[in-house]
């Protein structure tokens, strides 16, 4: 389904407005906990959701990090569960949910109006975000022409330079196919060996590979290289501060952010109100501007001004100029894609 603004824009301001006190009053003293993936971004998410919703509810949250399937898996399967939310990718919810891990989600206490649309409400993980992973570069490298495609990318003679790459077969094997002329529609199911004969054309020209956000943007401020895979929202402070980086939305992958809540949580009926709160719409339209991850929140649009709107991911154009990651594939492959990605990076 293509994502539009239309189908974004759902709903009025006022049907997600303030949560009501004496339900929340029962729960004061409350704390839940919040697996995210940390760094800058929890900084956000706390003094704009967190400590708004302690301050209404009474209800405490602390975060924790990484988000991490494994660790997921071992708290349900051992009943000593820690979190009562955790961010998930697309393929951990097929995974965790194929698993028994995560709980079924209460939308009648989320979505009580039913605003949301069905996109963004799976029986047991609600979209936190959507989000790209694209090319970024700095443009002080490359006089005249800018890259524009993963053909660019490993193209070391336009472009010289050393570049980097996410420590990862995922999205990694969809750019090196792209790269080598396999059409976005035409990806999946994925030529893994003719994903890595491609990559060796480049390795030689990737002297880190990311494993963090933060990361990748470090290597980028630095000049320790001229290009990388990146998450879209990262780029976008640096450009605010004058950093001569940018980014091409051209043969990205536009992905989703889940919360889910796992098997057993200590406190599910605070961890909905939690989630219910995140749906706030001008709480998710300021968040928007600072990090530029849209979700599926009912009126977040009224918030927004259009021109900005269309340098998110999911503008019309944007998402027009990407693939769907297919997390359904992943989920079914992983493991074994994941081994012979281990095999290949220690060639």
């Amino acid at each position: 389904m293509t994502i539009t603004r239309r189908n974004f824009n759902l709903g009025s301001v006022a049907a997600l407005g303030a949560l009501a006190a004496p339900a929340m009053a029962r729960a004061e003293g409350t704390t839940i906990v919040v697996n995210g993936s940390g760094g800058s971004l929890e900084t956000v998410i706390r003094d704009m959701f967190e400590l708004p919703f302690t301050e209404q509810t009474g209800i405490k949250v602390r975060a924790s990090a990484p988000v991490s399937l494994p660790k997921l898996k071992a708290m349900v399967e051992s009943g000593n569960v820690e979190w009562d939310l955790t961010e998930l990718n697309g393929d951990d919810v097929v995974i965790a949910t194929k698993n028994g891990w995560l709980e079924e989600l209460d939308y009648s206490i989320i979505d009580p109006e039913g605003l949301l649309p069905e996109m963004a409400k799976e029986p047991t993980a609600l979209v936190r975000a959507s989000y790209s992973t694209v090319l970024a570069y700095r443009t002080d490298r490359y006089e005249g022409e800018q890259p524009s495609s993963w053909a660019d990318f490993w193209d070391v003679e336009r472009f010289p330079g050393p570049r980097s790459l996410e420590n990862s077969p995922k999205g990694t094997l969809e750019f090196a196919l792209l790269a080598d002329g396999v059409a976005p529609e035409d990806l999946y199911p994925l030529d893994v060996e003719r994903a890595l004969s491609k990559l060796d054309e480049i390795k030689a020209h990737i002297p880190v590979w990311w494993s963090t956000g933060a990361q990748h943007v470090q290597l980028l401020i630095d000049g320790e290289v001229n290009m990388t895979s990146c998450w879209n929202g990262r780029i976008s402070p640096l450009q605010t501060e004058g950093k001569p980086v940018a980014i091409t939305f051209n043969e990205g992958a536009l992905m989703l952010s889940y919360m889910g809540m796992p098997k057993g949580a200590p406190h599910p009926k605070e961890a909905m109100e939690f989630l219910k709160f995140r749906l706030n719409p001008k709480l998710a339209a300021d968040f928007v501007k600072v990090v530029p991850y849209p979700g599926f929140v009912p009126g977040m649009f009224d918030y927004l001004e259009p021109d900005f709107v269309e340098t998110l991911p999911t503008a019309p154009k944007n998402a027009a100029a990407q693939f769907k990651f297919n997390s359904q594939w992943w989920a079914e492959n992983l493991e074994e894609v994941t081994e012979r990605w281990t095999e290949w990076t220690l060639l």
